[in-house]
């Protein structure tokens, strides 16, 4: 269906604010991108990103739009997670079935990489100009050097906020009545490290590994770039025994890292180095309702739902985000107003969805990858779905490998993890673990379910 041309406005040139603006541009729309920050490919990156999981859904977006090969050059493919856990030789976890793989991705590079795309398309990029207000229902944008200063408005028919978990746009929006909002950090901060590549220019460790190392209270974890190098994020507690406040001086990070990760001594002068040199960040989930205002505003990616990053979904949910949004341009035209009714009860029981499904991650990444019992117990539902992929689908491979709802992902795991309770609860489960007796007692639970 064709679109009337309109003047939109998106706040926020990152990953989602770029790629709404390539989609929104093939209908022929007028398309300003407003950022507050300068032209990220003219700046040394912050040191304050974790690399990007792109997977299906993000694949699906991009490929809608003509440019999923374009980025493809760009990633490295990890079919498998490497656990490294202490006194215990390094393995590996495969993530799905043959061919399956979530990809590694500079958010730094990707970014760049998509401003380029927007821009040969046609959208207009106005960095260093900050949004300080929006009229909603006028979907005028105010922008200006200082919040007391003098501000220059501009008209526009629609507007977007893409800027992310602390959104200028949402600010506005939470002044309204009947505007629902939470946000809940959680105790743990992370920092962005790096491990350097051989002399040669290879990859240190395995290059197409998620790198995991497991320490219950916090844990580092490491993911390929295309030169050689591996950006690692630690995760840990800000204040407590072992924590990011517990680290005053060079000597209690080398003493860190040596106790916790032996492995990757050789890079411990860089790994310090980093540690006091790059920021802790905070994670935090947010929520709201509603997310657009009648026929003019609407949020996308985080300003509408931030989540923790321990699922890698939080680009591929904001990118999903614009795929079903252009779906319902499609169906309704020049009807915005349904358009945006629609997308924002399509997308919010999802978007609550991977946000749970992320939080539940973290606690399954930091500690219970290396608890045996939970490693059998994935050995038992791996197997099982070997031999009956049709009636078992892992909750992983459905929020990574598949394009079904998160919702669907989150109640078709719990009920799993029911099965699996009772599975584990089974005398001698170590030894009969893939025996017929298991088999058949999955299969009896999944036909005497209502579900």
């Amino acid at each position: 269906m064709t679109q009337t041309k309109k003047n939109i406005a998106i706040i926020g040139s990152g990953l989602v604010g770029s790629l709404l603006a390539i989609y929104l541009k093939k209908y022929g729309h007028t398309i300003t991108v407003f950022d507050r920050r300068p032209d990220i490919r003219e700046v040394e990156f912050s040191g304050r990103s974790i690399n990007l999981a792109m997977s299906n859904r993000g694949w699906k977006a991009l490929r809608e739009v003509g440019i999923e090969d374009e980025i493809r050059k760009i990633g490295i493919p990890l079919d498998k997670r490497a656990m490294h856990v202490i006194d215990k030789p390094e393995y590996f976890q495969k993530y799905g079935k043959e061919g399956e793989a979530i990809w590694s991705i500079s958010r730094g590079v990707l970014n760049k990489k998509m401003i380029d795309l927007a821009e040969q398309a046609g959208v207009e990029f106005r960095f260093e100009e900050k949004v300080w207000d929006v009229d909603l229902p006028n979907a005028q944008v105010f922008t200006g050097e200082t919040e007391k200063g003098a501000w220059k408005a501009y008209d526009f028919d629609l507007v977007f906020g893409c800027d992310g978990a602390f959104s200028r746009v949402r600010h506005k929006m939470q002044r309204r009545s009947r505007f629902d909002y939470s946000q809940d950090f959680i105790d743990v901060g992370y920092k962005e490290l790096t491990i350097p590549p051989n002399e040669d220019g290879s990859h240190k460790l395995d290059k197409n590994s998620f790198h995991i190392w497991p320490r219950g209270q916090f844990m580092f974890i490491a993911m390929p770039n295309l030169d050689g190098s591996f950006t690692c994020t630690l995760f840990m507690p800000f204040e407590g025994e072992v924590s990011f406040e517990s680290i005053k001086k060079k000597e209690d990070a080398i003493q860190f890292f040596s106790t916790y990760f032996p492995n990757v001594r050789k890079d411990i002068e860089n790994l310090t180095h980093d540690f006091f040199k790059n920021p802790t960040s905070a994670m935090v989930t947010m929520k709201c309702f509603p997310w657009t205002y009648w026929d003019k505003v609407a949020l996308v990616g985080d300003s509408a739902h931030a989540i923790v990053p321990f699922y890698g979904q939080g680009m591929n949910a904001g990118f999903e985000d614009i795929y079903v949004l252009n779906e319902l341009i499609r169906t309704n035209g020049d009807d915005w107003e349904t358009i945006f009714r629609n997308y924002q009860e399509v997308r919010k029981p999802n978007a609550d969805a991977i946000a749970e499904l992320s939080y539940r991650n973290f606690m399954e990444m930091s500690s219970r990858t290396a608890d045996p019992l939970f490693l059998l117990q994935k050995k038992i539902e791996k197997r099982f779905a070997e031999k009956h992929p049709e009636k078992w689908i892992p909750a992983y491979s459905r929020v990574t490998f598949s394009d079904r709802p998160y919702a669907e992902a989150l109640a078709e795991g719990d009920f799993q993890e029911k099965i699996m309770k009772d599975i584990m609860a089974m005398p001698n489960i170590e030894t009969i673990w893939d025996s017929q007796e298991v088999e058949d007692k999955i299969l009896e639970a999944l036909k005497d379910s209502s579900h």
